[in-house]
This record gives C-alpha cells, structure tokens and sequence, in this order.
C-alpha cells in the first residue's frame, strides 16, 4: 500500500520508529531514586519535587554551586 499512500507510509515510518522509552526518562526515574532513599522517606512531594527541579538544573548547567541564594 506504500505507493497509494506515499505520504501516509513515511509518515508511519518516521512516527512507528520511535523507541518507546528515552534515556531522558530513564535517568529521571534513576536519579528519583538517589533522592528517595530509606533515609529520605519522609520528604513531601514538593520538597521531593524541588530536589528533582535543583539537581536537573545544576546537571545541565543552569546554576552552579557558587551561585548566590
């Protein structure tokens, strides 16, 4: 059926290919799980939240740890 519907097929072969997990998910769930540990259980969801948003942003280079509070 790929020459009746030329556009549909490359469609399909471009959108069809794509894996269904990333690396980017996957480093988030590991990196929750450094963050969530025994010791950490207690933490509430923003503050968990919080710690996730500041590690993310210091791993791509948006703040340092020599940034001013």
């Amino acid at each position: 059926h790929q020459s009746l519907y030329p556009t549909l097929s490359r469609m399909a072969r471009d959108y069809l290919a794509i894996q269904g997990s990333s690396t980017a998910s996957e480093r988030a769930f590991s990196s929750g799980g450094l963050t969530g540990t025994k010791r950490r259980n207690r933490l509430k969801n923003d503050v968990f939240e919080s710690l996730q948003l500041l590690k993310s942003a210091y791993r791509n280079g948006h703040i340092s740890a020599a940034s001013d509070a």
